[in-house]
């Protein structure tokens, strides 16, 4: 048991004191466990990190469920993700309890305002550059038109249609359209 919670104190502390996200821990978890517990070695630890950087996910979560499991299996490799992600968390739910605060600032809330602007112009401004780019044929420039309006209809009668289904209902007018230019070549 005094190994288990040594780990997850290490984890617990990795977790609150690293500012900088999971690139920043890699230091501190090699000291901690390489250096001064002496629990993997060197080489062992280079190879978690290449792991643990080519799988999904947060990197900093990968290499504390990595260690937790060599550690002492699955249910420490539990523990140390539970306590690297913690303290993060913490953080975080104390912050929102005062968001709604924070935000009745009147500087904040026009700050919010200005922002917004900024990420419309943002949007505007990549879908442009989109726009320029693809083939003006006129099966593009109909799926363009037609999504512009139906957002724009959404929009107005303030429907909750989420982008997801724009994406979709695009994709699938491709593939018919695709489909339907391999019919006419075979023919």
């Amino acid at each position: 048991m005094g190994k288990q919670r040594a780990l997850i104190l290490s984890f617990l502390k990795i977790g609150a004191f690293t500012f900088g996200g999971g690139y920043a821990m890699i230091a501190l978890l090699e000291h901690e466990f390489v250096e001064k517990k002496k629990w993997i070695d060197k080489e062992e630890f280079l190879n978690i990190v290449a792991i643990a950087e080519s799988t999904p996910g947060p990197i900093a979560i990968n290499i504390a469920t990595y260690i937790g499991y060599k550690m002492g299996g699955l249910a420490r490799a539990a523990g140390s993700t539970l306590a690297v992600c913690l303290p993060s968390f913490l953080v975080i739910f104390c912050i929102s309890m005062f968001f709604d605060q924070f935000l009745s600032l009147s500087f904040v809330s026009r700050a919010f305002h200005g922002i917004q602007v900024c990420v419309i112009y943002l949007i505007l401004s990549a879908g442009l550059k989109m726009f320029k780019a693809i083939e003006k044929t006129p099966f593009n420039i109909l799926v363009l038109l037609s999504v512009i309006g139906a957002m724009v209809y959404c929009s107005l009668a303030s429907l909750s249609f989420s982008s997801v289904f724009y994406i979709l209902i695009c994709g699938m007018a491709g593939l018919a359209v695709y489909f339907l230019q391999n019919i006419k070549e075979r023919k």
